[in-house]
């Protein structure tokens, strides 16, 4: 990828030697050796045939005496900075120029000597400036203005052993300062609005603090053991061997060298605000502020770069001829090795350190049928845009003074390209993570829709990851950047995926890249034992590499510098070997790509969830939603990357269906035990496309459970009767489907009674137990309307278990319960069946009996005239009835003791039924019926009943209802019982209270006339003290008085002489 557009020539044939250039917005300033200064517009856009974009508009002859070395614009004061020649015989000077007027100059006097300058310019609130001052004093006091930004821009001279800075702020000038140096600074180079960077040789540098005034060592590995100089040697005894000598490119003198000289100046350059780049030999360390290295990495060029450049982020180098190989131009090459015979514009990212662009002399080519451009020519890179952004500018100029002084140099401008498509080109090689690093280096407001490509970039380079083995950390990056499931499931084999997987060369289209047209080298994660293109795992940064070095280069000589650093770097062309060749994969990639999908699965999953409980949508209600299969793939690779709370719910369901799907099938494939808890806690997963791969490996149970998380019963019911079959024993072969059965809730009450049938044909008492469960409450009356429609027998059994285990108090079902006890009774009786007719009847009369929660007339309605006496009895009692319930007992059951018993029963002494024995003994006494036996003798239970309960009957009575001709012997127990009743002489005990009374009387008025009298003069007996008004107390019996604090006293005394 090159990142600049092809150099384009704006100015040519320029007569004078360029010593210095500097682009300030649309004009150009060119500085000549003679004193002269020319300012060009230079056009925007393509230059067509014959004209050149650069405008002559203004020349300033002998605007210095002497050759103008450097230029720089002071934006404050909108002025040109001119540093005039350093030779020997004279010293160089800095003069301050106004634009665009040029006059009047002024001269810096305290620059005498000066070496090089640098400008920089900052924006500062007035409390942080007025800070700095009072720390450094590098600017005089202000007033407060409130926090209003100004603008302050430093001016840097270097000169002979010291270092003079001038300052304005909101163009008003600042004390200057300086300070002396151990050294002349031959570089200045400012890293921010305090730390500066001095060169005082190629190969000694320094930091410098502008508010402290003093200098930092810079700290740099030790070389190697290999110097600068062999390397020099090396590299032009190669150089020579072709045809290129060390004089070609280096010793030149006059207007040839272009004012290069014989010694070489140091390189500093600034990257950003917190790092240096130093050129130290063929080596470029970044410094940071504290004067050690901020990164860990360095550039290694093939030799010493002659002068540097920075055009954010990359770097502009000048390498001489015969060092760089052939092979990093035409990497594809298969040509003998050798080495590029003139010098190179290198150009390499400041990022991944790698070089992206290298452009041999001559930069420009001419057109076809035009004279050769001689590739004899320096170079030289002036200026570049005082931010350090495009456009950059250097010049060239044959060698050959001849051609030099017929062509005139050439001033070539390099444009970069957008940012965008800078981008775009890097997406289409697939180096993701230098198109990540370049989009962190930009600022937004430099490319609008930064976050939108960088979560592209950031999804492609995922998937790179995964192509190489990579997969926790691809997976990992899919988590982060949400991606949508289905693409990330694409990614694997139709095992896994379904109908979803992708082959991987559309990995990168689906997720938004650019569409290839042919088929590049690529990896797919298969089935295990399918083929997969064996590649190595590289590291994510090691996507843009450097060209492989020719056998016999300087570098492969070496081996030192980024291809030491960087893993994964590529090796020579003569042992690199075609890896395009797919071959058996490791047994466990497969494996750990399938454990890796499982843990972002499980990741996703809970998630899913909770976004889908906040529209109140769970797992239960899957089998409402539309499925998966009726989505098209096109609609679930659209599905939005965006955070969950973004989505509709129902993208939240689909996502929710792919990844259940996923998991369901990545578990069928790794770990087969986790899919009876997967399908018992409730999924998401399209039975579809799982339900024959399950039934193909007889994974029963998981396929049932899957059915019911799903709803799908009937299916699940199917296969339990499919499965019961091979079941002999009779509880084994049911109690799977009573199980389940058990467990639906009455929102499917018809399958249940669908699925029942066969159960009870089988087994009645087994099949109850569906409905006899706790596990969930079915609707009563519809399992009884059921139950009774296949048995009266079973139906009976559940109402009585309704009524015996869940309290069921209803009238409906007790009087249900009596109606089916009388049918069965009245079937078992057509059918002759006596034992079975003798139980039922039992059964209806203990539950008439014992139970309270029924309508006695409705049921008394029900039983036929001419049977079921004593069914009648209980209800004519329960209906208050007693005496016709009586004569049921005796005169159509002539059960007598069942007449006492119930007599027992209802007896209450001081209720309604006080006299129920007394009823029972005239109905033995008094018929009022004629018994069904005309022969019962009815005396002998009368006189029975009055001989037991005589205490229960009225006396008097009682020998009312005996017949004449009953003797006392018959009776004698009960008159023995009636004379012995106590009798009491109610007049006596009432005139013995009232005297008792009386008594009690007399007493009361006998105290109540006892008085004691307290005057002023009374005293107390005990402490012989006036009583006054005080609490008095009285002592019996002769009514002493004395204090009420005294009475205990007091009464000891007494007593003692009592005794």
């Amino acid at each position: 990828m090159a990142p600049f557009l092809p150099p384009n020539v704006i100015l040519s044939g320029f007569k004078e030697r360029i010593e210095s250039l500097l682009a300030q917005g649309d004009k150009l300033y060119v500085g000549t050796a003679t004193g002269n200064l020319y300012v060009y517009l230079v056009h925007n856009g393509e230059s067509s045939e014959g004209e050149k974009r650069a405008e002559l508009l203004e020349t300033k002859k002998a605007l210095s005496r002497r050759a103008i070395e450097q230029l720089a614009y002071v934006q404050d004061i909108n002025s040109l900075a001119v540093l005039s020649e350093v030779s020997f015989a004279t010293d160089g000077s800095v003069t301050l120029y106004p634009l665009p007027s040029f006059s009047p100059p002024t001269s810096l006097p305290k620059t005498k000597g000066a070496l090089s300058i640098a400008v920089h310019t900052v924006v500062e609130h007035e409390d942080e400036a007025q800070a700095a001052t009072q720390s450094d004093g590098s600017i005089s006091a202000a007033k407060n203005r409130g926090g209003v930004p100004v603008v302050i821009t430093y001016l840097a001279v270097g000169c002979k052993r010291k270092v003079v800075f001038y300052s304005w702020k909101d163009g008003e000038p600042q004390d200057v300062k300086e300070t002396t140096l151990p050294h002349s600074p031959r570089t200045v180079a400012f890293m921010n609005g305090d730390t500066l960077c001095f060169g005082y040789t190629p190969s000694d540098y320094v930091l410098f603090s502008l508010k402290s005034m003093t200098t930092i060592d810079i700290t740099v590995p030790a070389p190697t053991s290999t110097s600068a100089a062999s390397i020099g040697s090396m590299g032009m005894g190669m150089g020579m061997g072709m045809g290129m000598g060390k004089g070609a490119f280096s010793g030149l003198s006059g207007y040839m060298t272009l004012g290069l000289g014989t010694k070489t100046k140091p390189n500093a350059l600034r990257v950003d605000e917190k790092s240096f780049l130093v050129a130290k030999d063929n080596t470029g360390y970044f410094i940071g502020e504290d004067g050690k290295l901020s990164r860990p990495v360095s550039i290694d060029w093939p030799a010493p770069p002659e002068e540097t450049a920075f055009v954010k982020p990359y770097v502009f180098s000048v390498l001489p001829p015969g060092s760089v190989p052939s092979s990093q131009v035409t990497a594809h090459d298969t040509s003998a090795p050798s080495f590029i015979p003139s010098a190179v514009v290198e150009i390499r990212s400041s990022i991944t350190l790698l070089p992206v662009q290298t452009l041999p002399l001559p930069l420009i080519h001419p057109p076809p049928g035009a004279p050769p451009t001689s590739s004899n020519q320096t170079v030289r890179l002036l200026t570049s845009s005082p931010a350090c952004k495009s456009p950059l500018y250097l010049v060239t100029t044959p060698s050959d003074r001849t051609t030099a002084n017929v062509e005139g140099s050439s001033i070539v401008e390099f444009l970069m390209k957008p940012w965008a498509m800078q981008i775009d080109e890097l997406v289409e090689a697939e180096s993701y993570t230098e198109a990540l690093s370049l989009l962190d280096s930009l600022e937004s407001a430099l490319l609008p829709d930064k976050e939108q490509r960088k979560n592209l970039i950031r999804a492609l380079n995922a998937v790179l990851l995964f192509r190489t083995g990579h997969f926790a950390q691809a997976l990992n990056t899919f988590i982060e950047l949400n991606t949508n499931p289905a693409k990330v499931v694409a990614l694997y084999p139709e095992s896994v995926a379904g109908r979803l997987s992708v082959p991987p060369e559309e990995w990168v289209s689906l997720f938004g890249g650019p569409r290839k047209v042919t088929k590049s080298e690529s990896s797919s994660i298969d089935d295990p034992g399918s083929s997969l293109e064996e590649t190595k795992p590289q590291d994510a940064g090691s996507s843009i590499q450097r060209p492989p070095s020719p056998h016999g280069s300087v570098k492969s000589m070496l081996k030192t510098g980024l291809e030491n650093i960087i893993a994964g770097a590529k090796k020579d062309d003569d042992t690199s070997s075609v890896r395009s060749k797919r071959k058996e994969p490791p047994k466990d990639d497969f494996r750990r790509s399938i454990e890796e999908l499982m843990r972002y699965l499980s990741d996703r999953r809970p998630k899913i969830g909770g976004a889908l409980d906040t529209f109140h949508i769970t797992n239960t209600q899957a089998h409402e939603m539309p499925p998966l299969s009726a989505a098209s793939i096109e609609d679930l690779f659209a599905l939005p990357d965006a955070p969950l709370s973004a989505l509709t719910p129902e993208q939240l369901v689909r996502y929710a269906q792919i990844v259940d799907t996923a998991l369901f099938k990545s578990y069928l494939i790794v770990r087969p035990g986790l899919l009876v808890p997967l399908c018992r806690s409730g999924n998401w997963c399209e039975v579809s496309e799982v339900e024959k791969e399950l039934r193909a490996r007889e994974k029963f149970t998981e396929l049932i459970y899957l059915y019911n998380g799903r709803k799908m019963h009937g299916k699940a019911l199917d296969l339990l009767r499919h499965l019961s079959e091979k079941e002999a024993d009779m509880r084994d072969k049911l109690m799977p489907s009573v199980t389940y059965l058990q467990r639906l809730g009455p929102e499917h009450i018809d399958q249940i009674f669908e699925s029942a049938r066969w159960i009870f044909d089988q087994d009645p008492d087994i099949a109850l137990e569906i409905f006899t469960s706790e596990e969930v409450e079915l609707p009563r009356q519809h399992v009884a309307d059921y139950l009774e429609m296949l048995d009266l027998d079973i139906c009976a059994h559940y109402i009585e278990f309704l009524i015996a285990e869940r309290n069921e108090q209803s009238a409906t079902f007790h009087e249900r319960l009596a109606e089916l006890y009388l049918r069965m009774t009245s079937d078992a009786r057509k059918h002759g069946d006596n034992e079975k007719r003798k139980g039922t009847y039992g059964k209806l009369l203990h539950f008439l009996d014992t139970t309270n929660y029924y309508r006695p007339d409705r049921l008394y309605g029900l039983l036929p005239s001419e049977d079921f006496y004593e069914a009648k009895a209980i209800l004519l009692g329960r209906l208050g009835r007693h005496d016709n319930a009586l004569e049921t007992y005796v005169y159509r059951l002539q059960d007598f003791q069942k007449a006492e018993e119930y007599c027992k029963r209802i007896y209450d002494p001081s209720g309604p039924t006080s006299s129920i024995f007394l009823t029972l003994l005239r109905i033995y006494l008094r018929p009022t019926h004629q018994p069904t036996s005309p022969t019962i003798d009815l005396l002998h239970p009368a006189l029975k009943l009055i001989s037991r309960h005589s205490p229960r009957l009225d006396i008097v009575e009682t020998l009312k209802l005996l017949p004449p001709l009953v003797t006392a012997q018959d009776a004698r127990a009960f008159l023995v019982e009636a004379l012995r009743a106590p009798v009491f002489d109610k007049k006596v005990i009432s005139g013995i209270a009232k005297a008792r009374d009386e008594q009690i009387a007399r007493r009361l008025m006998v105290l109540q006339a006892k008085r004691v009298k307290v005057t002023d003069s009374r005293i107390c007996p005990q402490c012989h003290k006036r009583i006054g008004g005080s609490v008095i107390a009285v002592h019996a019996p002769r009514g002493e008085v004395t204090h009420y604090q005294c009475r205990e006293a007091f009464s000891r005394k007494l007593k003692e002489l009592r005794h």
